[in-house]
């Protein structure tokens, strides 16, 4: 239940800035729920990555391969989905400012931004999509695909990729050793 409730307040100001247009109030509020967001998120995930590891090391007989292969799955899930999201909120200050060209400084170089002219669509600016895919290559591949320019970026990546190896690596490993017996 408490995750629709925090979906849905993360929903709620993305909407209203959809429907509304794009006031600087709605701009402002989704910008810190999305932040908040990732706050809330961010510690419940390494809450249930704690959670995990603790079962499998004190209680392994009472967990079975497939609840840990599910639950793992569900937490690097959501560790791609929580930091593409504060990618898209941070990078050049947010979609406001590069929407209206008031964009401060990069966080990460996009493979665009070095392509040939004709190459890349006139007044390209990254989209959720371009940090989805670096949030999900940055887990997938515990390496950076998009140049992190700054150390924020850095540190972010470099976050979000233990995360994910953690999962993978003992979470995942642990899933499948169990169901292969």
């Amino acid at each position: 239940m408490g995750t629709y409730v925090v979906g849905f307040a993360v929903l709620l100001p993305m909407g209203a800035v959809g429907l509304m247009g794009a006031r600087a109030r709605w701009l402002r509020v989704e910008r810190t729920v999305t932040l908040l967001f990732f706050v809330v998120v961010g510690f419940g995930t390494l809450d249930n990555l704690a959670n995990l590891i603790s079962g499998i090391v004190g209680r392994s007989v009472e967990i079975g391969g497939l609840q840990l292969l599910v639950s793992s799955v569900a937490v690097w899930v959501t560790n791609v989905l929580m930091f593409s999201m504060l990618y898209w909120q941070i990078d050049r200050g947010g979609p406001e400012a590069r929407v209206n060209d008031a964009s401060t400084r990069s966080d990460w170089l996009f493979p665009q931004e070095g392509a040939p002219v004709e190459d890349v669509p006139h007044g390209w600016q990254p989209t959720f999509i371009d940090y989805l895919y670096l949030g999900y290559s940055t887990a997938t591949a515990f390496s950076t695909t998009d140049a992190p320019l700054t150390p924020g970026a850095k540190l972010l990546m470099m976050l979000e990729s233990a995360i994910a190896l953690v999962t993978i690596v003992v979470v995942a490993s642990r899933a499948i050793n169990v169901l292969g017996n």
